[in-house]
């Protein structure tokens, strides 16, 4: 069992820049895929980011490319998400998931992940 607890979320200005960290539990922590999702009222979910376990592979949606970014300190069991240059549209409650067994499927996917953080709210004023 891997528990997610993700942090770090707030009430911004349109333009500002807010850190969204996310703590996981797990002895191996290294073997994990991460990714970072959103939801907005009355939206599906979507995908916003993702890094391979080693950290080497990053991937982002077109709407957050250039001004979010994704990073993994497996000595603290935890990803980030740095998000800069926010708009309104950001706005969502976010969350991290981890992809624990491998093929699970495409990143961009939730269903790919087997264990999802409770979500942060992030609000960005106009």
């Amino acid at each position: 069992q891997v528990q997610l607890v993700e942090s770090g979320g707030g009430l911004v200005q349109a333009g500002g820049s807010l850190r969204l960290s996310c703590a996981a539990s797990g002895r191996t922590f290294s073997s994990y895929a991460m990714g970072w999702f959103r939801q907005a009222p009355g939206k599906e979910r979507e995908f916003v980011a993702y890094i391979s376990s080693g950290g080497g592979r990053t991937y982002y949606a077109d709407s957050v490319k250039g001004r979010f970014t994704i990073s993994k300190d497996d000595a603290k069991n935890s990803v980030y998400l740095q998000m800069n240059s926010l708009k309104p549209e950001d706005a969502a409650v976010y969350y991290c998931a981890a992809d624990v067994f491998p093929y699970s499927g495409p990143y961009y996917r939730g269903l790919s992940y087997d264990y999802w953080g409770q979500g942060t709210q992030v609000t960005v004023s106009s």
